[in-house]
């Protein structure tokens, strides 16, 4: 991924604010331990769930069941908002992550983020590629997996309050 467009949003920051560079943000996906998703069902009303992903390849990789919400909310709208950062007002960035969720069925790609999410936590997050996708043991259901590649990001430090923009430029 080549690095994003980035502006300081000057009408919601501070006027000593400047703008989260990249690889601040980047580390923050890299490191955050759990995310929100925002959705949207068939008939428009709004979902939103937390879970646990990985940043890989420049993308957000998360697991759902088959028949969760949020699973039946990616059949009909693609379009996703994953969020995270830290409920304190003084320190912190929160990033919001606009684009769309593609399912991976790729096996090579699948088994890198199988050992992925293990390395990420510590073994606590076991998954074996199965049929497509993950499961988690010999006789569970197949779990989808999805990649969301940004096509806006948001960043909003606190303590001195910025909102930077980093946009991606469709090729």
């Amino acid at each position: 991924m080549t690095h994003p467009v980035t502006e300081l949003d000057a009408r919601f920051s501070d006027p000593a604010a400047v703008a989260a560079d990249w690889d601040q943000t980047r580390r923050t996906l890299e490191d955050a331990e759990l995310f929100w998703i925002a959705t949207v069902r068939a008939d428009g009303r709004p979902h939103a769930t937390p879970l646990v992903g990985v940043w890989l390849d420049d993308a957000i990789y998360f697991a759902t069941g088959f028949g969760e919400q949020k699973a039946v909310n990616l059949r009909t709208n693609q379009n996703v908002i994953l969020m995270t950062g830290c409920n304190e007002w003084e320190r912190g960035l929160d990033v919001v992550v606009e684009g769309e969720a593609v399912q991976v069925i790729d096996e090579s790609v699948l088994k890198r983020l199988a050992r992925a999410w293990e390395t990420k936590w510590d073994g606590r997050w076991h998954y074996e590629v199965h049929e497509g996708g993950f499961r988690h043991e010999a006789n569970a259901d197949a779990i989808l997996v999805f990649s969301v590649k940004p096509t806006k990001v948001f960043a909003f430090a606190k303590g001195t309050f910025g909102q930077t923009r980093h946009w991606f430029k469709q090729e």
